[in-house]
């Protein structure tokens, strides 16, 4: 079982501030499972338009959160490495409890199916113990593609 911190998961996945919403991993088993924390703060631009006197994270960003981990638990495989994970589709979506500020979420995600470089990852995403949203996330693994202007 590892643990990753900030530093550990911009090694891995290419996410930056202002997107990148997990604050770290405190378990890690490669090629099978991942628990990763989002600490929730009032702090996030989001919540001064979503929505004033009623601050929700919204849910495409609870999304975003999920596959920053999934591609946490993808890419910590020695077969995935210096790649790159990008989401394909999203399955069996369900939002349970609203996202606040001052929540702490957990992210639970483990590996579905694997097929070369393509598969399913089953996450949910917790506050106090109690399901928040829970998702089929598809993707596939590439080359890392770096862009020239």
């Amino acid at each position: 079982m590892a643990q990753l911190d900030t530093v550990e998961i911009m090694n891995l996945i290419p996410n930056r501030y202002p997107i990148l919403f997990v604050d770290y991993v405190e378990d890690l088993v490669p090629d099978e499972s991942l628990v990763a924390t989002k600490n929730v703060t009032i702090n996030e631009e989001y919540f001064q338009g979503h929505f004033p006197g009623n601050p929700v994270m919204p849910g495409v960003l609870i999304i975003e959160t999920m596959a920053q981990a999934a591609s946490i638990l993808i890419l910590s495989s020695p077969k995935f490495a210096h790649k790159t994970a990008y989401m394909t589709g999203i399955d069996h979506a369900k939002f349970k409890r609203m996202v606040k500020p001052g929540d702490v979420m957990k992210i639970k995600v483990t590996f579905g199916t694997l097929r070369a470089n393509m598969g399913t990852v089953d996450v949910a995403t917790y506050v106090d113990d109690q399901l928040t949203t829970s998702a089929q996330l598809m993707f596939v693994v590439s080359d890392d593609e770096q862009q020239t202007n």
